[in-house]
């Protein structure tokens, strides 16, 4: 079983039932799934970056990734519509707890200048949303095989019905929020 999940059973849904004075043990939020998306615009000139975009997301999920394709044709951008440009993952049960202690513990770590995630990035429904620039940072990617650097985004789904249930829940699974006021930068 997941460190983070026990953890959660036996003591962060008890705090937050008691803090935010929820009567019932169901109705205190808990995650629902982590979505891992990556795009890759370059994919139309070349298959290859696809090819590894998926090869990568696969070590860092644990579980294969679909090709997402293009809606529609934009001709500024020389794409068509069906053309495959991305790809993504959805982690649900005990793969979704494990990636996010590796994601809180590992990977966000190994930012260069990391001083927190941003604070700010819930939606209004208690879901949260952050970007990540390169896919070297999980322990799981060779840097020396890495031939093009991808980014991804990562959307962390919750049952909560507010963006501070939320952002409690996230801060008691570890999850480094910057302090209001504090800069992303190295400045």
């Amino acid at each position: 079983m997941a460190r983070l999940y026990e953890q959660y059973n036996k003591t962060i849904a008890e705090t937050i039932q008691k803090k935010f004075n929820i009567s019932n043990r169901l109705a205190v939020p808990r995650l629902e799934k982590i979505v891992i998306n990556m795009g890759v615009g370059k994919a139309t000139q070349d298959k290859n970056i696809l090819e590894q975009a998926t090869d990568n997301l696969t070590k860092i999920a644990g579980q294969k990734p679909v090709t997402t394709k293009a809606k529609t044709s934009v001709a500024g951008f020389r794409l068509r519509e069906g053309n495959a440009i991305g790809t993504k993952v959805t982690l649900r049960g005990a793969r979704m707890y494990e990636f996010l202690d590796r994601l809180v513990a590992v990977a966000l770590p190994r930012i260069r200048d990391f001083r927190g995630i941003n604070p700010n990035s819930f939606d209004g429904h208690g879901n949260y949303s952050l970007g990540i620039s390169e896919q070297v940072i999980f322990p799981e990617i060779d840097a020396d095989k890495i031939q093009h650097t991808l980014g991804m985004d990562i959307t962390i789904v919750t049952s909560a019905k507010t963006d501070d249930h939320a952002r409690e829940l996230l801060t008691a699974f570890g999850m480094p929020f910057r302090q209001p006021g504090q800069r992303a930068g190295g400045k």
